[in-house]
């Protein structure tokens, strides 16, 4: 893919994702593994990474900073709204995704935008926090194997594990109680890179290769976020009561 710029991250999201680190640093001990390749670090790339709890985008962030990078983040649009959050975010360049909305089908082509830019674009591929009860990620939507497709981008494995015990699925409800306990115990949260996916032998139509192309990007995830829950491989050491279970998109794994 041909990028048209070099995007330069502004000022306020360079910003934020060093003052990420100082607000995590109470409630968890953040570890980072693995790192972007060289070959990627200027971008084009789209990070795919799971999504665990309401705590890990920020999580996620403070593992950006700590790694070097400032990609661009599709998000809610709901937080685009909010006053004084939407206003950050907009002024970050970060991707408005509204779901459930006829305007969603306008992400795709920001996200391709931005690609072609020569930014790093993080998604969520399972669309909300996954309420495997194993706590794997789910079965992904198409959009991210879409987006590769679309502007021939790598798609790199980002995977993390812990946040879940820093802030529970029903937050912002019980909120200031989860922080107090997090203060005390703060856990270890992980965030591990992985490599690569190969998407080049995915054929056939479209909307076949899409789907081939999302098993093998949600099957990175799983490799990358096998070593970060060592010891929990079936039932996680931390149980948050409050998530629900969804077995509807349960993915089977080996």
């Amino acid at each position: 893919m041909e990028t048209s710029t070099t995007w330069r991250p502004p000022l306020l999201w360079r910003f934020l994702l060093a003052l990420s680190r100082v607000v995590i640093f109470p409630f968890c001990r953040l570890r980072v593994s693995g790192t972007v390749p060289a070959g990627l670090r200027g971008g084009p790339v789209i990070l795919a990474a799971n999504h665990v709890s309401p705590f890990d985008p920020l999580v996620m962030v403070a593992a950006f900073h700590k790694v070097g990078i400032a990609p661009r983040i599709m998000m809610t649009g709901g937080l685009f709204d909010a006053p004084v959050v939407g206003a950050a975010m907009r002024a970050c360049e970060h991707i408005r995704v509204d779901r459930g909305k006829a305007q969603v089908a306008d992400a795709l082509p920001a996200a391709a935008q931005a690609l072609k830019d020569g930014s790093m674009v993080l998604l969520y591929p399972e669309g909300r926090i996954g309420l495997d009860p194993w706590m794997w990620p789910e079965r992904g939507k198409t959009g991210v194997a879409r987006m590769a497709a679309m502007t021939g981008a790598p798609v790199l494995p980002v995977a993390q594990w812990g946040a879940h015990a820093v802030l529970p699925y029903e937050a912002p409800k019980n909120i200031v109680g989860a922080l107090l306990r997090a203060l005390v115990r703060r856990p270890v949260v992980q965030v591990g890179f992985g490599v690569p996916v190969d998407l080049s032998a995915v054929s056939g139509t479209p909307g076949a290769q899409a789907m081939r192309a999302t098993r093998l990007i949600m099957d990175g995830i799983d490799v990358t976020l096998a070593p970060l829950r060592a010891g929990e491989m079936e039932t996680p050491r931390f149980v948050d009561r409050s998530r629900p279970v969804d077995m509807s998109r349960v993915r089977p794994r080996s």
